[in-house]
């Protein structure tokens, strides 16, 4: 009997561990399709920002009609493939950002510029509201040399108009590499709504964010 009950054991551990191979390589194949059929799409294209938290960047950027693909990561840094928890000890010199896959189409580089500059506090040295350290900090990746214009045209009309009385700290830096964060970050707050720093943090961000760019917002 005990080797009987052993014998089923076995088997369905090994028919739990074959399905859940299976599910891995399904999730992967759907990815390289996915990144294919975005790279294959010439009116794609990719911007990447830093806000402070991702958490919060991701939940406002995927709002916005033509912003297709949102991603949580790390970039500008000095250390290979960082996980959070390295990026948060602040030594590895990367920041929070989000890589937005955008349709060019629908949404231009520079509405999304706009959307990066509403959507937290420029002037912020390091650091958003209570989240403190440079990878927090407020930063633009541009990926090309257009982007790399209308950032450093933006931000000195954005200074010079006077809309905040501090300066605006913002970095404009080229872009070198992405490095995807955990799964558990990735769409954060539509997985997470009811945690505490969604409700109290996000959600109030998100709101004004939603007022500001009322015309931009996707279809329910």
């Amino acid at each position: 009997m005990r080797k009987y009950l052993l014998f089923v054991l076995l088997l369905t551990m090994a028919l739990s561990a074959c399905a859940q191979n299976k599910k891995t390589k399904s999730a992967a194949k759907e990815k390289v399709n996915e990144d294919m059929e975005l790279k294959n799409n010439p009116h794609l294209q990719a911007a990447t920002f830093g806000a402070g938290c991702f958490w919060c960047s991701e939940a406002q950027f995927q709002t916005l009609e033509g912003v297709v693909k949102v991603e949580s990561g790390f970039s500008g840094g000095t250390v290979p493939n960082p996980s959070y928890e390295d990026v948060c000890t602040g030594t590895t010199g990367h920041a929070e950002v989000i890589e937005v896959t955008y349709d060019t189409t629908k949404i231009s580089y520079d509405e999304l510029l706009q959307a990066f500059w509403v959507s937290h506090d420029p002037t912020q040295l390091n650091r958003q509201g209570n989240d403190v350290g440079t990878q927090y900090r407020s930063v633009i990746f541009y990926h090309n040399q257009e982007q790399k214009e209308k950032a450093e045209y933006y931000k000195k009309k954005l200074q010079e108009s006077g809309a905040w009385s501090k300066p605006i700290v913002t970095e404009i830096a080229p872009f070198k590499v992405f490095y995807k964060a955990e799964d558990y970050h990735q769409n954060y707050y539509n997985q997470n709504g009811n945690e505490p720093y969604c409700h109290y943090v996000i959600q109030p961000k998100l709101e004004k964010f939603k007022k500001v760019f009322a015309d931009h917002l996707k279809k329910q």
